[in-house]
């Protein structure tokens, strides 16, 4: 007998019962993924996140008693390597912004079709990028630390020369494939960068790493603008 699926084990929340069971329901449909929870605030997505240990979460921003972005930031204080994904009906930059600076792996729209969810969550599990390219320029801008302030390299040290060469190539906004022809290795290999630098930073995502990146000053929002500019 072949070796059994790995699943992706996800957690849903929202306080709305149809919206999470409509989500509930586009996931089950995935023979790789398996709904193991549903919580219906952020109180409790908190508690059932402590019990279960899911490999993703899906949060509501706005919900009762605890909002997602304030349960993302503790979920990923306590968990790191657990994957937070904000879905929001607000296509709004501050909401943006404060996700990912509480941890969040991606930011997706209540508009999103359910295979876009679906391929989302697939990208965040194999380092992609899942942000628009103008929201990670902005983002990056954001986050980029003033000319004054000295860099940490204590992140740094510990990846390697490959890892830091993927992570550069990231702040440019390319895919894994994109990566892959640059670097002349495949695919998987690129995946597999991603995923020890990943766990040397104690992430779980592209997004978070680069924000890492960035704020610690051993990341380059300005060799990531003359590159591209140079496409």
């Amino acid at each position: 007998m072949g070796e059994a699926l790995k699943k992706t084990r996800i957690l849903v929340a929202d306080d709305h019962a149809i919206v999470r069971e409509g989500y509930c329901k586009v996931l089950e449909q995935e023979p790789d993924f398996e709904v193991v929870a549903e919580a219906a605030d952020g109180e409790e997505a908190l508690k059932l996140t402590a019990e279960l240990k899911p490999d993703i979460v899906l949060l509501d921003i706005l919900m009762p008693k605890l909002n997602g972005i304030e349960a993302a930031r503790r979920i990923k204080e306590k968990y790191p390597n657990i994957t937070v994904i904000i879905l929001s009906a607000y296509d709004d930059d501050q909401f943006i912004f404060s996700s990912l600076e509480a941890g969040a792996a991606a930011y997706l729209l209540k508009s999103s079709r359910g295979r876009e969810v679906v391929a989302s969550i697939r990208a965040v599990c194999e380092g992609e990028s899942v942000l628009h390219p103008s929201i990670t320029r902005k983002f990056m801008a954001r986050f980029a630390p003033t000319s004054s302030k000295p860099a940490q390299q204590e992140s740094a040290a510990r990846l390697s020369e490959r890892e830091k060469e993927v992570l550069n190539l990231a702040t440019r906004g390319l895919s894994n494939k994109d990566i892959a022809n640059e670097l002349s290795i495949s695919v998987r290999t690129v995946q597999a960068h991603f995923t020890s630098a990943f766990n040397k930073l104690q992430v779980s995502s592209r997004s978070e790493a680069l924000l890492r990146g960035l704020k610690e000053g051993w990341l380059s929002l300005a060799d990531a603008n003359s590159k591209s500019k140079d496409d």
